[in-house]
């Protein structure tokens, strides 16, 4: 069973998600429970699970001391590698926070009233839908070794790989993470076969993600972002898009 854990200091905020988890866990019978609801990153920690593959619902604004959602993120990541975070603001966009503390967040939800309890019940049918997929096709996952973690990053999520100016590291790159770890493009082409495409030396991109293409400016859209072209790179891209565009 997936444990689902809540870290909010607001009352009411936490009670409406816990409702709306619960309701939506039993009207879809989802093998899963809410097993702590905490006002403090103590509580919760001492609650969660070391190494469960558990679901957490973080408060970016907790105040509790020198606790925030994203160091307890970092935390509850480094006990539990397979976690899956979600959080909880009062704002739009926060996806450049987790770039900071080199977090990689499944979703957010943003405190609207009562919209809340519903974005929190997709949320954890999106949620629900991408553990079952990695189940299904252990595959379907991409993994790799960062200090003392070991991290399962589906390859759904992933946009591309990127040589680091530090030699032998590798960015991997998805929505709203970039992620540092020891590896070798060259290795990780022959690893991962046509579902990436090799675009230059120093970009590895997933080919379902490509969507557009400078063929004058040597430059490629891979999901929002942008990976440089060699001359070799369009050779293989142009092969792979039977010579068209």
């Amino acid at each position: 069973m997936i444990q689902i854990y809540l870290c909010d200091d607001e009352e009411t905020v936490l009670h409406q998600i816990k409702t709306a988890l619960e309701w939506k866990i039993f009207v879809e019978d989802y093998d899963m429970e809410v097993s702590c609801a905490a006002r403090c990153a103590r509580e919760l920690l001492e609650a969660a699970r070391e190494g469960s593959r558990s679901v957490y619902f973080l408060d970016v604004d907790l105040r509790d001391g020198e606790w925030d959602g994203f160091r307890l993120g970092r935390e509850l990541r480094r006990r539990d590698p397979h976690a899956t975070l979600v959080y909880i603001t009062s704002y739009g966009d926060l996806a450049w926070r987790t770039f900071q503390y080199h977090l990689e967040a499944f979703d957010y939800i943003v405190k609207e009233g009562d919209q809340m309890g519903a974005a929190a019940a997709r949320c954890l049918e999106a949620v629900h839908a991408r553990l079952l997929e990695e189940r299904r096709d252990p595959a379907e996952v991409f993994s790799l070794r960062t200090g003392d973690e070991t991290r399962h990053v589906p390859l759904a999520d992933i946009l591309f790989f990127e040589t680091a100016p530090k030699g032998h590291h590798i960015f991997l790159h998805t929505a709203c993470s970039r992620i540092d770890f020891v590896g070798s493009l060259n290795e990780l082409e022959r690893e991962l076969g046509d579902r990436f495409v090799r675009l230059h030396r120093a970009y590895l991109a997933a080919a379902d993600k490509i969507e557009a293409v400078d063929w004058k400016e040597n430059r490629v859209q891979v999901g929002g972002r942008t990976c440089l072209l060699s001359r070799t790179g369009k050779q293989t891209l142009r092969r792979m898009l039977g010579g068209g565009l």
